[in-house]
């Protein structure tokens, strides 16, 4: 799945999270400006924990500011297992056809099972009865899939002679 790139700001001529370069080495952005985000305040959620970078000195003087931030600086949110969205979206980037193959081979047979579940959540709960439910989901297309694939081979043997 691609990374999201979704900013308001971009609607409003700033710049977005794209344009700032993060170096794991170091754990910092490097803005536009070329000045160093460093991690600030900690946030923690249901999602997982969120670091916020921000500069505290260089954005109150920053000739770019006017481009970057409407408010006092300029802070760049990061989530803690934002380095595995980075690897998958590098993954993406070498291979432009990924996306187009998913939709080929996947994303039919994902809405063909939502829409069999009736668009709704698992009727069980905790994560090995959902386990046996998709499994039982999956084996169902399958085996309708296997019959439909059968069926239409009997067809052509049929017309065959």
């Amino acid at each position: 799945m691609p990374k999201p790139f979704t900013s308001s700001g971009l609607k409003r001529g700033y710049f977005t999270k794209q344009d700032f370069r993060f170096d794991a080495e170091k754990n910092l952005y490097v803005c536009p400006a070329d000045q160093e985000l460093t991690p600030g305040k900690l946030r923690s959620d249901r999602e997982g924990n969120i670091f916020f970078y921000r500069n505290l000195t260089a954005c109150s003087a920053c000739e770019l500011k006017p481009r970057c931030t409407p408010e006092k600086l300029r802070r760049i949110r990061r989530w803690e297992h934002e380095h595995v969205l980075d690897a998958m979206q590098d993954r993406l980037d070498r291979m432009p056809n990924a996306m187009r193959i998913r939709r080929c081979t996947v994303e039919h047979v994902f809405g063909t099972l939502k829409d069999w579940m009736g668009r709704s959540h698992f009727k069980t709960r905790t994560l090995h009865n959902v386990g046996t439910e998709m499994s039982l989901q999956v084996l169902a297309y399958n085996l309708k899939r296997a019959i439909t694939l059968l069926g239409a081979r009997a067809l052509m043997e049929a017309m065959k002679t």
